[in-house]
């Protein structure tokens, strides 16, 4: 049986989380009771120090789980019809978190989970499940330890889909997997 991932490991360097989350198992409890299970394979770290994070202009109706202690989902809608994953990374008030980009699904019934967007969609993440705790396994989102990527498997990038701060290295996704997103 795999193990949750505790809240401690939430509570560190975000950019550092974002690189380590590749590779674990990231869990969708829907409501008839069916579990999703998905390899995390890309990832991006946003911290409030930089202008493409929500957090920037401060705490927000919006972006208040991000304000946090870290290992809650913050859950937001974009263009007016897509909704986007993130784990709130970091030590209550500092604004952090980290986008869950594309996972490589375990169970082959749900397969259009490249990019954040479709990922939502296709597991039905919505306004909902903004906030939870996914360090618990009775939540219906959370996020499990998996097969540990080596640092030559983790290929390390700017940032996609935004403007501000795109320079950032701040993109983390395993190397040659068919699942990760296109720019």
């Amino acid at each position: 049986m795999a193990k949750v991932v505790e809240k401690s490991f939430y509570l560190s360097d975000t950019v550092e989380i974002a690189k380590n989350l590749p590779g674990m198992v990231l869990n969708r409890r829907f409501e008839n009771g069916e579990i999703f299970r998905g390899i995390i394979v890309e990832t991006e770290a946003y911290t409030q120090d930089e202008p493409s994070c929500h957090a920037y202009i401060g705490k927000t109706k919006r972006n208040a789980p991000m304000f946090e202690k870290g290992g809650i989902s913050y859950v937001y809608f974009t263009y007016g019809m897509h909704y986007c994953l993130n784990i709130v990374t970091e030590k209550a008030d500092r604004g952090c978190a980290v986008l869950i980009r594309a996972v490589e699904p375990l169970n082959n019934k749900y397969l259009n989970t490249n990019g954040p967007a479709k990922l939502c969609k296709t597991l039905n993440i919505t306004k909902e499940l903004n906030g939870i705790d996914v360090c618990k396994k009775t939540s219906p989102l959370w996020i499990e330890y998996g097969n540990k990527i080596d640092d030559k498997s983790i290929i390390q990038t700017t940032r996609i889909g935004i403007k501000k701060a795109a320079e950032l290295p701040w993109r983390f996704y395993i190397k040659d997997n068919k699942f990760v997103s296109k720019p």
